[in-house]
């Protein structure tokens, strides 16, 4: 018995080993490279540094205006995924508490929507956008992405407050609240953990972005960090070291992230999947 427990251990622990390294291992390679000097990494890509040159992030943070790039996601990202979470929260008290005509057809609307890639809809969204003048503007970003990611925090935050009580909420309708106030003194509240989890995970999706980016936001000052950094590798084609150290500087934020809110993350995630 005792033999089989641990061979069970055995094969749950080795794909997960492998899987971490798989992880870290080109995170570690690419953190070696940001440190080595243009000639040194010509001359051994493979060797471990040992000039330790951290001037690469400063000139991938100075001369490619990174700043710029950064104020613009974090204003991208604020704004999309605050919107995002008041959305999917009403509407998820909505569908999952109140009874209302086409409720479940608004329902499976909005599960096929998650099933539509980004890439089939991607004309006609650029074409609207273009028609309301909302191309390489701050809104019309927003916008998109919050028509991008919305069906998936709708689905979420449904199955999350469909694990809720009707009780609850009927008792608090008949202390006097009206929808709003049920929503936002109880649906808010209780709701918090899988409203943590999705802004951690939208705002992941936002920051990560490059695609929709690309597309909307056209003029060099308006870029996001990740088009930015895509930018880098044709502003030093000959300079990897220099390319590979703006590309950690943009990914730094959501790997603190992460790793500060992890906890979070899997429990929101888990509650939402176990509810409903």
């Amino acid at each position: 018995m005792m033999r089989r427990e641990r061979l069970g251990k055995w094969i749950i622990a080795v794909p997960m080993m492998l899987l971490a390294i798989a992880t870290i291992a080109p995170m570690l390679y690419g953190l070696n490279i940001s440190l080595k000097t243009r000639k040194d990494y010509v001359l051994d890509r493979l060797g471990v540094t040992q000039t330790f040159n951290v001037q690469n992030f400063f000139d991938a943070w100075n001369n490619a205006d990174m700043g710029r790039y950064f104020a613009n996601t974090i204003i991208v990202t604020v704004f999309s995924v605050a919107i995002l979470l008041v959305l999917a929260s009403m509407c998820g008290y909505a569908l999952s508490h109140l009874t209302f005509r086409g409720s479940k057809v608004a329902f499976l609307i909005i599960l096929a929507m998650m099933m539509i890639p980004f890439q089939v809809i991607m004309v006609p969204t650029i074409k609207v956008l273009s028609d309301m003048g909302l191309i390489n503007t701050f809104p019309g970003l927003i916008a998109a992405y919050v028509a991008q990611f919305l069906p998936f925090t709708v689905f979420f935050m449904t199955s999350y407050y469909s694990g809720i009580p009707k009780e609850l909420t009927e008792a608090a309708r008949v202390d006097g609240n009206g929808l709003f106030g049920v929503w936002a003194r109880i649906m808010i509240p209780v709701g918090k953990p899988a409203l943590i989890s999705m802004g951690i995970l939208n705002a992941l999706f936002v920051w990560n972005d490059i695609l929709i980016a690309l597309l909307i936001m056209q003029s060099p000052q308006n870029r996001t960090v990740m088009v930015g950094v895509s930018a880098l590798r044709g502003q030093y084609p000959d300079n990897v070291p220099t390319y590979i150290a703006g590309v950690l500087l943009a990914v730094l934020p959501i790997i603190i992230v992460y790793l500060i809110f992890q906890r979070q993350i899997s429990a929101g995630v888990t509650a939402g999947a176990t509810k409903g």
